[in-house]
């Protein structure tokens, strides 16, 4: 899973990547020319130690989450000025995280006002994709109508669902919100339509003002909260000096300041909702590992995404859930006391379920 931090210069978008990743990426506005910020990070997941502590594995492979922060200037990304690359890491994430400035002060001298900034990035995000959309009908318009039978008839129904969605995008709208069909969400799914991505909007706040948090949440909410869009919000220069905090000593960070927890887990589990992902696992001596699935998958999904040959030889799956496992103590008392089940292909794999799937290698 990729996802990009993207916001206005000034937001600190830098430094909430520095918090989420843990590194240390230089702040401050590079023009969008420099290459985008990179990290992988280890999915927290309190469910995979447990499991660690069970069977002892030789390894213990948490899932991880890629976060690329991209610099790209203020009014640039409808104008076709920015490097193809840098574009093409909004355009290629699973989901965005939108950093809003609610601080004073900073690279700017704009007045805060987080909902202001969302709305100009948003409507910057809507032009681009705008471009994206006359440009395609232009050629659809001309070249579009010759070829086979089948692909006019494709690119008659193509033309007529762009032209359904640019007025849309022409009054500023995201696509978000507008009621697609399935095949139509397939029509448009190559295109990858900034305004299309699901959105964690992270509004980032001094120290001072995190006892507001739970508020400015719920004011962004219900201003901007809509189909795929949330809000959070995050002391991001805080959650950077914790970030390089060795564990124990963030934990007392954060009960000495009143909160709960480090934002890295929560914004992964924000998005985990937001793209409706949820984990499975894998256990055994030689290794524990958690796997990503979106909610609706089924076994055989599971195999796959564990290596594509158990897909194709897939004979069953024995599943228990990690409450199950964990209240048992090992896989045989599972399997005694009859909480291990044996689960064809159409089983849908649920949160926390531990998988072990059996497959016939000759397939």
């Amino acid at each position: 899973m990729q996802v990009t931090i993207v916001g206005l210069p000034g937001s600190g978008k830098t430094t909430v990547f520095n918090a989420l990743t843990g590194v240390q990426a230089e702040t401050g506005f590079s023009g969008g020319r420099a290459a985008p910020n990179l990290a992988v990070v280890k999915v927290p997941d309190s469910r995979l130690d447990r499991l660690a502590d069970l069977f002892h594995p030789r390894k213990t492979i948490p899932a991880d989450v890629t976060y690329a922060d991209v610099a790209i200037p203020a009014g640039a990304a409808g104008e076709g000025t920015v490097a193809p690359d840098l574009l093409a890491q909004v355009r290629n994430a699973d989901a965005l995280v939108h950093v809003v400035r609610a601080f004073d002060g900073g690279a700017t001298d704009r007045s805060a006002d987080p909902w202001r900034d969302l709305e100009e990035l948003d409507l910057e995000y809507a032009v681009a994709d705008l471009d994206v959309v006359q440009r395609r009908l232009e050629k659809l318009r001309t070249s579009g109508r010759h070829g086979a039978p089948a692909e006019r008839v494709a690119n008659a129904l193509e033309e007529a669902l762009l032209e359904r969605i640019e007025p849309h995008l022409g009054e500023g709208h995201s696509l978000r919100g507008l009621t697609l069909e399935e095949d139509e969400e397939k029509r448009l799914r190559g295109y990858r339509f900034l305004t299309q991505k699901p959105v964690l909007v992270l509004v980032n706040l001094d120290e001072g003002s995190l006892a507001k948090a739970a508020s400015i949440e719920a004011e962004g909410q219900a201003r901007n909260g809509g189909p795929q869009v949330m809000v959070a919000a995050l002391a991001g220069k805080l959650e950077a000096e914790i970030a390089q905090l060795s564990p124990e000593d963030a934990g007392l960070f954060l009960e000495d300041l009143g909160i709960a927890e480090a934002s890295r887990g929560r914004v992964i589990r924000l998005t985990y909702d937001l793209l409706g992902l949820f984990s499975f696992f894998t256990a055994g001596e030689d290794e524990c590992r958690a796997w990503t699935l979106k909610q609706g998958a089924t076994a055989v999904d599971a195999a796959a995404a564990i290596h594509s040959d158990l897909a194709r030889g897939f004979i069953r799956a024995e599943v228990v859930t990690f409450d199950d496992l964990i209240a048992c103590g090992s896989t045989a008392e599972a399997r005694r006391r009859g909480v291990l089940r044996s689960e064809g292909k159409s089983y849908e794999v649920r949160d926390g379920d531990v998988i072990e799937v059996l497959f016939n290698v000759a397939r």
